[in-house]
C-alpha cells in the first residue's frame, strides 16, 4: 500500500482495473513580467481570452496547458552562446541587445514550449500504462509525479510575480470545475448503490463522515467512499469506488503545493539550497518510519516532503539557478542523488518490488536527480522537431484536456472490462483457443479501448476546463484551427 491509494488493502490491482498511484495532475499557465531572467525565447500561451502576451520563456495567463521554461528571475546570466533548435540557424549572442550591425533584435515569436508540452504527454500516457500494467519498472523508467511537480512550481513562481491571493485563486478556479463533474457522478452511483457517509464507520461518525464530503468539492483532504461496495458479479467490481477516486490524491497534493508556494518561494529567494533540500531531508524522516504520523494526515505530510524538492526545482528552473551551475556539475550531482534512490529502494523492496511509488525516499531522490538532467537539458522547442512532428494534435489536445484524461482515466479503464466481455459473446471466440487467447491479450485490448473512451470524455466533459479557464468552449482543441487560420494569414 502506499500513501497515494486512500484505503487499498495491499496495492495490488485487480485483473484488468488499475490500482497503483495516479500521475500526473493540472499545471496552467501566466505570464511574467519584462525583463526577467535568461530568455532563450517566448513561447506564451493565450491568455484567458485567448489572446497571446509575450512572456519570458513560457506560458501566458489563462491556459490549462504547459508550463513554463523561464521567467522572474533575481538571477541574471552572462550572454551565452546558443542554437536555434528551431531551425538549426547558427548560433547568436543572446545578450538581448542589438546585434552585430547594431539594430535591436526582434523578440521572437510567440508560441508553445513543445519540449515540455511533450513532457506532459508522455506522462499522461505513462501514468495510463503503469495503472492498467501495474509494471513497477516504470515508476524507474520515468517519475512522472517528480516531473510534473516540477513543472508545476516553476509556473508557480513565475506567476507569484503577481498578487498572491489572485495567483491561488485563478488556480483553484481552474482546478475545481472538473473535480466536481467527477465527484458528481462518483457521489451519485454511490448513493444509488446505497451508500451513506453518515452511517460510514470508517469516516468518523454522523458528523465527519458528511463533512468529508466536502473533499469532492475542493481536495483539502482524502475524498470519502467505501473499500467495497456492489458485487463483484455486477456491471462495476466491488472495489470500483478505490481506484475511481485514487487519483484525487495529486490534486490534493498540488492544491497545498499552490497555497504554500508563497512562503516557499519567500524562502526559496532567501536560502535557496536549504529550501531545495529541505524536503529530501523531510522525507528522510517521515519516509523511512523514523517518525510516523497516522491517518490521512499523515499521507499529506508525506507526499508533500516527497515531492517538495521537485516542487522548489521549478522555482530553480523559472530564476535561472539551474543555469548557473556547470551542466557537468549539476548531472554529476542528479547522478549520485539517483544512485542513492536505487541503492535505498534495493534494501526496501516491497510486494510489488522495485516500484518506487512504494519507497518514498528512493522515490524522492531518484525523481529529483531525473527532474534535475530533464531540466538542464530542456531544448525549448518552438516546434517539434522532425518524427515527432505527426504527433502534433495529439500532444497539444492532452494538454489541452489533461485535467479530463487525469481524472477519468482510471474509471474509464475499467469501463473497458463489461466492453470485453461482449467480445466472448461474438461467433468466432466460441472455441477454447479463440477464449484462451483474448484471455492473454486482454490487458494489452483494454489499453488500445481506453483511449477511444478518453476521447468521448474530453467531448462530453473536456470543455469544463475552458470554462474553468474563462475561454470559449471547445470540443477537441487540438491545434488545428489555429494551424489553419496562421496558414490563412
Amino acid at each position: 500500500m502506499t500513501a497515494h491509494e486512500y484505503g487499498t488493502a495491499d496495492g495490488t490491482p485487480p485483473r484488468g482495473v488499475p490500482g497503483t498511484p495516479p500521475g500526473p495532475g493540472p499545471v496552467y499557465g501566466s505570464s511574467a513580467p519584462a525583463g526577467s531572467g535568461p530568455v532563450p525565447g517566448n513561447w506564451p500561451y493565450g491568455d484567458a481570452t485567448g489572446t497571446t502576451a509575450g512572456t519570458s520563456g513560457g506560458y501566458a495567463a489563462g491556459t490549462t496547458a504547459g508550463w513554463p521554461h523561464v521567467g522572474a528571475s533575481e538571477v541574471r546570466l552572462p550572454a551565452q552562446k546558443t542554437t536555434d533548435t528551431v531551425n538549426g540557424s547558427a548560433p547568436a549572442e543572446t545578450t538581448g541587445g542589438a546585434d552585430a550591425a547594431g539594430a535591436e533584435k526582434k523578440p521572437a515569436a510567440p508560441g508553445r514550449d513543445r519540449y515540455l508540452d511533450l513532457l506532459r504527454s508522455i506522462a499522461l500516457v505513462r501514468v495510463v500504462a503503469y495503472h492498467l500494467f501495474g509494471w513497477a519498472w516504470l515508476s524507474v523508467l520515468f517519475p512522472s509525479m517528480g516531473v510534473m511537480f516540477a513543472l508545476a512550481g516553476s509556473l508557480m513562481a513565475r506567476s507569484l510575480n503577481r498578487p498572491a491571493l489572485s495567483v491561488i485563486k485563478s488556480r483553484v478556479r481552474r482546478l475545481i470545475p472538473p473535480l466536481w463533474v467527477f465527484g458528481a457522478l462518483i457521489l451519485g452511483i454511490l448513493f444509488v448503490q446505497g451508500w451513506s457517509p453518515a452511517k460510514d464507520p470508517d469516516l468518523g461518525g454522523h458528523l465527519w463522515g458528511p463533512v468529508s464530503v466536502f473533499n469532492y468539492l475542493v481536495p483539502i483532504g482524502a475524498p470519502p467512499y467505501p473499500l467495497s461496495i456492489g458485487s463483484e458479479s455486477g456491471l462495476l467490481e466491488s472495489s470500483w469506488a478505490d481506484q475511481a477516486a485514487g487519483p484525487l490524491w495529486y490534486l490534493r497534493a498540488y492544491l497545498w503545493f499552490v497555497l504554500a508556494s508563497p512562503l516557499l518561494l519567500w524562502a526559496f529567494r532567501r536560502v535557496p539550497w536549504a529550501t531545495l533540500l529541505f524536503p529530501l531531508a523531510l522525507t528522510a524522516v517521515v519516509g523511512t518510519g523514523l517518525v510516523t504520523i497516522p491517518g490521512e494526515t499523515g499521507n499529506a505530510v508525506q507526499d508533500f516532503a516527497v515531492y517538495g524538492s521537485c516542487w522548489v526545482l521549478g522555482f530553480a528552473h523559472n530564476n535561472g539557478m539551474l543555469k548557473q551551475i556547470p551542466r557537468y556539475a549539476a548531472v554529476s550531482g542528479a547522478a549520485a542523488f539517483m544512485a542513492f534512490g536505487l541503492w535505498w529502494a534495493s534494501g526496501h523492496l516491497g510486494s510489488e518490488g522495485w516500484d518506487l511509488n512504494d519507497i518514498p525516499l528512493a522515490q524522492a531522490t531518484w525523481s529529483f536527480g531525473i527532474v534535475v538532467i530533464l531540466l538542464q537539458y530542456s531544448p525549448s522547442w518552438q516546434t517539434l522537431p522532425g518524427r515527432l512532428a505527426k504527433w502534433d494534435k495529439l500532444i497539444t489536445l492532452s494538454n489541452n484536456r489533461a485535467v479530463t484524461i487525469y481524472l477519468w482515466h482510471n474509471l474509464l479503464i475499467m469501463a473497458t472490462v463489461p466492453i470485453l466481455d461482449l467480445a466472448y459473446d461474438l461467433p468466432f471466440m466460441q472455441s477454447d483457443t479463440a477464449s484462451s487467447w483474448l484471455d492473454s491479450t486482454e490487458l494489452f485490448w483494454q489499453f488500445v479501448l481506453v483511449w477511444p473512451l478518453i476521447g468521448l470524455a474530453i467531448l462530453s466533459v473536456g470543455w469544463i476546463e475552458d470554462l474553468a479557464a474563462k475561454r470559449k468552449p471547445r470540443l477537441w482543441p487540438n491545434g488545428a484551427k489555429k494551424k489553419r487560420a496562421a496558414r490563412a494569414h
